[in-house]
């Protein structure tokens, strides 16, 4: 008994004496070391600084907006629900229903437009196209947007639906599809006229379908000068000369209105939009569209949260062939945020409760909604990226039991 006893006690001891050499030589202390723990100090957390954003610049104008266009926020905003004279910016409303017409191929770029003596005789500015002319819908389009010339609007109108007057019908209805409930069109040029208004607002709305619905159209906008029958004319938006990445949209000029400009531009793969109503003067419409450009630019960005059919989250199925499907966004998700504010954002999901079989692709289950600063920025419904087929009897049967203890347990 005491032989066991001393082997046992000599192997505890062995085996002591191996951990002890082992520890002695994976940290190399020195014979006469104190063996003491190894304390690291803490890392100081970095300073979350806030941010910080001034008030927008103080401009001489009746109303504007700054509006990002892939998310369509409004970033920035002055009276842009007050309703004013719009005068050439009413072009915008005519050239949407011309594309409308091109793209659902009612009319096309190649038609050729006899020109009416109503068209001819339109006040103000002018294409200078003549009456009995044949003029092709492609150079009409330049002369309307480019020259905003109001005889080549007219044509236009007149070529689309038969008169001006069936087609300022048009122009409304579009309008309140658009969600444009503050607009009311009279004539297709924006010479006055009595209860004919728009506003900043509606006019960003616009701009913003035209920039998103017909992007093979675009084009027009910025194009700097159009000749036709001998005549140059240049493009009035300044910014196309002024502000590197403008490449739109238009300008507008009566007594009444003032001085107006909706502007489109490109920075950081950020569009913004513009829209600058009753400024003083022309120089003045363009100066103020560049420093609201500058604190768009300066002080927003436009990011993409969560891209198209890319996993967010995964939910419990029943009753399915797989356990699980995963959850994401149809289209990709943005918002604009001040810069640097990334960091401050929260999204939550919810599911629909007690998915079962069968799933399918494409299908909402749940949404997600994006808060910063606890304001809800954006929401989007949660589709599942996976079809998850019924499973076998014995996978319904083996779920039917398991979502029964689940209940339970959940109570």
């Amino acid at each position: 008994m005491r032989k066991c006893v001393l082997t046992f006690f000599t192997g505890v001891l062995c085996l002591l004496s191996v951990q002890i050499n082992f520890a002695q030589d994976d940290i190399a202390l020195p014979d006469n070391a104190l063996s003491l723990p190894i304390v690291t100090a803490p890392t100081a957390a970095p300073v979350v600084q806030p941010v910080i954003i001034p008030q927008p610049p103080a401009i001489n104008a009746k109303a504007y907006v700054i509006m990002d266009v892939a998310t369509g926020n409004i970033i920035a905003q002055n009276n842009m629900d007050e309703r004013l004279e719009p005068a050439s910016l009413t072009k915008l409303m005519s050239t949407y229903v011309v594309f409308s017409a091109l793209q659902n191929k009612s009319i096309t770029l190649e038609d050729d437009v006899r020109v009416s003596e109503t068209a001819w005789k339109t006040e103000g500015s002018r294409m200078f196209i003549k009456v009995g002319d044949n003029v092709k819908v492609s150079d009409l389009i330049q002369g309307d947007i480019v020259a905003s010339g109001n005889d080549a609007t007219v044509a236009l109108s007149e070529h689309v639906a038969g008169t001006e007057a069936a087609f300022v019908e048009m122009m409304n209805a579009q309008a309140q599809r658009l969600g444009m409930i503050n607009s009311h069109f009279m004539d297709a040029t924006g010479l006055p006229t009595e209860e004919h208004y728009t506003t900043a607002g509606d006019l960003a709305r616009l701009s913003r379908a035209i920039i998103l619905s017909f992007p093979d159209q675009y084009h027009w906008f910025s194009e700097k000068w159009f000749e036709y029958g001998g005549i140059k004319q240049p493009n009035r938006n300044r910014l196309l000369w002024q502000y590197p990445g403008t490449d739109g949209l238009k300008t507008g000029h009566t007594d009444a209105a003032g001085f107006c400009l909706i502007a489109s531009a490109v920075k950081n793969n950020t569009r913004l939009l513009v829209v600058v109503m009753g400024a003083p003067t022309d120089k003045e419409r363009a100066a103020n569209a560049i420093k609201l450009f500058t604190y768009g630019f300066r002080f927003f960005q436009n990011t993409t949260l969560f891209d198209a059919n890319t996993p967010i989250t995964t939910a419990r199925v029943w009753q399915g062939k797989e356990k699980e499907v995963s959850l994401g966004v149809a289209a990709p998700m943005s918002v604009t945020l001040p810069v640097g504010a990334e960091r401050a954002i929260k999204h939550t999901v919810d599911i629909t409760p007690n998915l079962t079989a069968p799933i399918i692709k494409g299908k909402a289950y749940g949404n997600i909604v994006v808060t910063y600063d606890g304001k809800v920025l954006a929401t989007a419904p949660l589709v599942a990226l996976n079809d998850v087929e019924k499973g076998g009897f014995f996978r319904r049967m083996i779920d039917y039991i398991a979502k029964l203890f689940h209940h339970h347990d959940t109570e």
